[in-house]
């Protein structure tokens, strides 16, 4: 029970960082800037919602590794649990996710507009530390530097992609209303053309994490690496989802408005599905021996 809960908090703990990041990055970096507060005013309850679930699935996490370590629910509150959970790598990485989980909620609660540039890099700074604990810490000196820098990149990617798929559907839908579509138009432009960089990254930096993690080999056998297949899979079908909207229906907008419209709108619904498919598969194999 308290595996599941873990994978479930971590599937939480995740999404919402990446749901706060991708969408931080397109209100603050790519989209216009008489278009800011439009855009700000219609994700501020998103950020709100994914800030307080990144401190309180952060907070949980802690207490549920307690009670792995130790002997069940009861130790989830045991302080010498939990200062014994704190003294190991998870532990000392995971204080500071808290401590920055506070502080963005503080950041939020007084000027999330004005300070939504914090947010941003608030959110980076946590999704970096993740890359300090799992799977990505396994390796030490040299290579251990190399496959977190490598595992952070991974994180930042993903989050820049997945994350700014809301936005995106924002962006569609308020393209529609003749006051704002030229710059609803070049925010989801600009979110494309960088966009490309984002999905680069993940494909070389997720091979990468791979070869680092499992080495040359391919174990079939393992169940880490059948559902790893499953995840690139579906990654697969996001990368052909993401060119069919880019190269396919963002051209034919002119000509056939209304149909190339609801088409990239299912198909970019159908990409944030398959993201959530995506982090449930790494938020259950994470927690699995490779081997």
């Amino acid at each position: 029970m308290l595996s599941t809960l873990f994978i479930a908090l971590r599937f939480v703990h995740f999404a919402s960082l990446m749901v706060l990041l991708g969408s931080t990055i397109c209100s603050v970096l790519l989209a216009p800037q008489t278009f800011k507060p439009v855009l700000v005013a219609r994700l501020a309850k998103q950020w709100r919602t994914a800030i307080w679930l990144a401190l309180l699935s952060a907070a949980a996490m802690l207490s549920v590794q307690a009670g792995l370590m130790g002997n069940g629910w009861a130790d989830t509150v045991n302080p010498q649990v939990l200062e014994a959970v704190l003294g190991t790598r998870f532990g000392s990485v995971w204080i500071w996710q808290i401590v920055l989980g506070v502080v963005t909620v503080v950041v939020f609660l007084l000027k999330p507009r004005v300070l939504q540039s914090v947010l941003m890099l608030l959110a980076a700074s946590q999704l970096i530390l993740l890359a300090g604990v799992g799977h990505a810490a396994m390796h030490e000196g040299l290579l251990g530097g190399v496959q977190r820098i490598n595992h952070a990149i991974h994180l930042l990617s993903a989050a820049w992609w997945v994350g700014g798929l809301l936005p995106l559907l924002m962006c569609m839908h308020m393209a529609r209303k003749p006051r704002w579509r030229h710059e609803a138009i070049t925010a989801m432009m600009r979110f494309s053309r960088y966009g490309h960089l984002a999905v680069a990254a993940v494909l070389v930096t997720g091979s990468v994490n791979g070869v680092l993690i499992l080495g040359w080999s391919l174990p079939l056998e393992s169940h880490y690496v059948q559902l790893l297949l499953v995840k690139v899979a579906l990654v697969a079908v996001m990368v052909t989802i993401a060119l069919v909207n880019r190269y396919l229906l963002v051209p034919r907008m002119n000509e056939a408005q209304d149909t190339a419209q609801i088409r990239f709108v299912q198909l970019t619904w159908l990409e944030v599905i398959l993201s959530v498919a995506v982090l449930l598969a790494v938020s259950i194999f994470a927690t699995w021996e490779p081997f």
